[in-house]
C-alpha cells in the first residue's frame, strides 16, 4: 500500500459525515467533574471508548468550544456514568442548557469529587491521565481508578438520532 505524505481533500458535506456516523450505534455517557468552587459539571457524551486493560485507559472527547472544556482539561478527576434504558432524559437534560443540570439528580461523590449518577448502569472514576488536541476536540484519556457495573442491566443506546436499548438477537 502506498503511503501519502498528505491526506486526500474531503469529497463529503459535514452533514453528509455527522450521518455516516450516527450509523455507529454507541452507549450513551454522562462525563462529570467538580469545579475547584465545588460547582458540578456534566455533559451527555458519546465519545467514549474502551483503550487499554493494562493500565486501566478510557477516552472520551470534548469540544474545545464547550463551555465546560476548562473544567475537563484542567482538573484532576472526572466520571463517566454509562445510562441505563430507563435514564433518556437525563440524556436529553444534560445535552441542553439549562441553568442548574443537576437539579434533582441523584448522585454520589466518587473519586476526586467527581458525581457518579445513580442509576447508572456503570461508572468510570479517572484521573485525567492524558489529553489530545485533534481538530475542534480534545480527546482525554482517563486512568481508571475504580469501576462499577449492574450486571444484566439494559444500556441506553444512540443510533441515528434516537435513542434505543438493547434487544438481543437470537
Amino acid at each position: 500500500m502506498p503511503h501519502h505524505a498528505l491526506s486526500v481533500a474531503p469529497a463529503f458535506t459535514p452533514s453528509e459525515f455527522r450521518a455516516a456516523l450516527g450509523m455507529f450505534a454507541t452507549g450513551v455517557t454522562i462525563v462529570t467533574a467538580t469545579k475547584t468552587n465545588g460547582e458540578l459539571v456534566g455533559l451527555t457524551a458519546n465519545s467514549f471508548n474502551s483503550v487499554s486493560l493494562s493500565p486501566a485507559l478510557v477516552l472520551w472527547s470534548l469540544s474545545r468550544a464547550a463551555g465546560s472544556f476548562g473544567t475537563f482539561s484542567n482538573g484532576s478527576h472526572y466520571a463517566i456514568n454509562i445510562l441505563g434504558a430507563d435514564q433518556q432524559a437525563l440524556a436529553r437534560r444534560f445535552s441542553e442548557k439549562v441553568p442548574d443540570r443537576f437539579e434533582g439528580v441523584a448522585w454520589s461523590s466518587g473519586i476526586g469529587g467527581a458525581p457518579l449518577i445513580s442509576g447508572a448502569v456503570a461508572h468510570f472514576e479517572c484521573f485525567n491521565r492524558s489529553q489530545y488536541a485533534e481538530g475542534d476536540h480534545m480527546i482525554f484519556v482517563g486512568e481508571v481508578e475504580r469501576c462499577s457495573h449492574t450486571p444484566g442491566a439494559a444500556p441506553l443506546l444512540f443510533h441515528g438520532g434516537k435513542f434505543y436499548t438493547e434487544h438481543p438477537l437470537l
